[in-house]
């Protein structure tokens, strides 16, 4: 098969597509300039107003204490206006008391019993408070530990919690 002798020059792109990959390769460059620059820690002073305005850990530590002290008032108020009973003032006592715990520090006290409370070595004063005004009176047959008590023991828990 005779073939041609003629030569030909390789095919050339056209100017569209040179600016098409410069346009590309420049917002790559672009991205990935705004992901390090937006991923940056900033450095300490140059906070927006938001964080300014942000409450301390202290205030929000002391706003989390009363809001669950007027939870364990509002407990023992409605045990004394016989809303709740003792057992159940004394469950919703524990509740509270577990709630604030696991809010605090993360603890996942609502779901721990009190072997696993004690093997974690948390504060007395909840241990204390389980077991002598809590547990008894939830589980045990007979006579109900006093609720009001109980509500002592839970503000010294909320008071005393590190």
């Amino acid at each position: 098969m005779p073939g041609s002798d003629d030569l030909y020059p390789p095919a050339q792109y056209g100017w569209g597509w040179m600016l098409l990959a410069l346009g590309i390769l420049a917002l790559l460059i672009l991205g990935v300039w705004l992901l390090f620059h937006l991923t940056r820690p900033r450095p300490a002073g140059t906070g927006t107003p938001a964080d300014v305005d942000r409450p301390s850990t202290l205030d929000v530590l002391s706003a989390l204490r009363s809001e669950y002290l007027d939870r364990i008032d509002r407990v023992e108020h409605d045990y004394r206006e016989r809303r709740l009973s003792a057992r159940q003032a004394n469950l919703e006592l524990s509740r509270v008391v577990r709630t604030f715990v696991n809010e605090y520090s993360g603890l996942e006290a609502p779901v721990l019993a009190l072997d696993d409370l004690v093997a974690r070595g948390v504060h007395p004063a909840l241990i204390d408070a389980m077991g002598r005004h809590y547990y008894p009176s939830i589980f045990r047959q007979g006579p109900v530990i006093d609720p009001v008590a109980g509500a002592a023991a839970a503000r010294t828990v909320v008071r005393a919690w590190h």
